[in-house]
């Protein structure tokens, strides 16, 4: 076993929620091989073509990480690991959101249109091949760059792309959402709590719903408390100064401050922890790959690989 292998103990966990062949496409080669090679290609952010061939071909890594990254299997690993620790009582519901930037490397840029962005002549369609077909419904919501594939241009940054993310109070990620650099960070904040998801061992609906949240003022608006309010989820976000300053200046019209727990928001910093812990994969750093669906799966597999060793 190499370093960074998926252990025997780590193995079992995931073997029995893995894809099984279906008899008509031909046989998948080895999970454990190829999983082991996409967690190599992860942590060190080598170029496909340069993986150990003790992995076997790369292509085969490459097509199976990216296949995975179009149909959610790797969002339903995430998912299945979580729920085991759900029913041990190993999550802390008191959560955190926040983004962070990720530096887009000069190879995530150039992906190709695909038939959905790009129209000929006459109103036509361009032709699109199978794996931009097969690809196209996974993509996640916003971006900014061409074909919504999550690269913009944020302020001071250059070349980026914005990775937001909950994480629980044990400091491992929960949800994700794949947006340009330039995005403002509250525009995502209702999308990345829908996104959180931890399937029940047994009968029942997966929670969805935290005890509380903490966020830092990039959060404190009307949408944002609105919903929270709504759903009735507990909160800890610290008032804008404009914002209280206009509320004291209507006075009594100005309503009362929101609620603040300071020991609560000093937990805040769970988020920026798991954030760090994510950034130890270097091709979450730094992201090389050009298509946003492929890049959310290589983020996804950093928090499962998190989980597994948490």
């Amino acid at each position: 076993m190499g370093r960074g292998d998926l252990t025997d103990a780590e193995w079992e966990r995931l073997r029995p929620f893995l894809p099984v062949s279906n008899g008509r496409c031909g046989r998948w080669r080895d999970h454990r091989q190829v999983i082991d090679g996409i967690l190599h290609r992860v942590r060190t952010g080598v170029q496909w073509r340069d993986l150990p061939e003790r992995f076997g071909p790369w292509k085969t890594v490459y097509e199976r990480h990216r296949l995975w990254s179009a149909d959610g299997t790797w969002e339903r690993l995430l998912q299945q690991v979580q729920a085991a620790a759900d029913a041990e009582g190993e999550i802390d519901w008191d959560i955190s959101v926040d983004p962070t930037i990720v530096r887009a490397h000069q190879h995530a840029a150039g992906a190709r249109r695909t038939a959905a962005s790009v129209c000929l002549k006459g109103g036509r369609r361009a032709r699109t091949s199978g794996r931009n077909s097969l690809a196209e419904p996974a993509r996640p919501a916003g971006g900014g760059g061409p074909g919504g594939e999550g690269l913009g241009r944020s302020r001071g940054g250059g070349f980026t792309s914005k990775l937001h993310l909950s994480a629980d109070g044990r400091c491992r990620p929960l949800s994700f959402v794949i947006t340009a650099g330039q995005r403002a960070d509250c525009t995502q904040f209702q999308t990345v709590l829908a996104k959180i998801r931890v399937p029940r061992t047994g009968s029942g609906r997966p929670r969805t719903k935290p005890d509380s949240i903490a966020a830092d003022k990039a959060y404190s608006n009307g949408p944002c408390r609105e919903y929270l309010r709504r759903r009735g989820i507990r909160h800890t976000i610290p008032e804008k100064t404009d914002s209280q300053a206009a509320r004291l200046r209507k006075g009594s019209r100005g309503g009362r401050p929101p609620g603040f727990d300071e020991e609560r928001y000093r937990k805040r910093n769970t988020v920026e922890r798991a954030i760090n812990r994510l950034k130890q994969s270097r091709a979450v750093a730094t992201r090389y790959d050009k298509r946003g669906y492929i890049f959310l799966g290589t983020a996804t597999t950093a928090a499962l690989l998190i989980w597994l060793r948490s």
